[in-house]
C-alpha cells in the first residue's frame, strides 16, 4: 500500500458510512483521500480530501491542506483549509493559515490566526429599496 521510495504516500479509503479514526499516538505523513467522515486524535502531516465530516479532537494535529465540506476543530490545524460548508471552532481550537469557508462558527477561547474568506450567499438588506428610492426619486415603483 505504501511505497518506501515515495516521500509522500497516498492513502485511498473508500468508506461509505463508517468513520475513519486516526487514534491518539498515530502519526501519518502523506495524503489521504476518503468519501467517509474522519475523526483525528493523532497527527497528520499532509493533505486530506474528503466528502465526509472531519473532527479534529483535542489531541489532534493537522499540518497541510484539508479540503472538505464540514470540519469541527478542538485541536490544532496549520495550513490551508478549503470547505464547502461550515468550520466550527471549539474553545480549545488553534488555527493558523489560510481558510476558505462558507460559514464560520467560533466559540470564545478559540485561537484563529488565519486569513479567511467566506464564500456564502449574500443576504439582501430589507431597507435596500428605500435607500434607492430616496437617492433616486425617479425610481419609485407603482403597484
Amino acid at each position: 500500500m505504501f511505497s518506501s521510495d515515495s516521500k509522500k504516500q497516498k492513502l485511498n479509503m473508500e468508506a461509505g458510512t463508517q468513520q475513519n479514526i486516526i487514534a491518539h499516538g498515530t502519526k501519518i505523513v502523506g495524503d489521504i483521500e476518503s468519501k467517509g467522515p474522519f475523526r483525528i486524535d493523532g497527527r497528520i502531516d499532509g493533505n486530506i480530501k474528503t466528502e465526509g465530516k472531519v473532527v479534529i479532537g483535542k489531541a489532534g494535529v493537522v499540518v497541510g491542506t484539508l479540503e472538505g465540506v464540514n470540519v469541527d476543530v478542538e485541536g490544532k490545524f496549520s495550513g490551508k483549509l478549503i470547505l464547502a460548508g461550515t468550520l466550527s471552532l471549539k474553545s480549545s481550537a488553534h488555527i493558523e493559515g489560510d481558510v476558505h469557508v462558507n460559514k464560520l462558527a467560533v466559540e470564545p477561547g478559540a485561537t484563529f490566526n488565519a486569513t479567511c474568506s467566506m464564500k456564502g450567499a449574500v443576504k439582501a438588506l430589507n431597507n435596500g429599496d428605500t435607500a434607492t428610492r430616496k437617492n433616486n426619486p425617479g425610481t419609485e415603483r407603482t403597484a
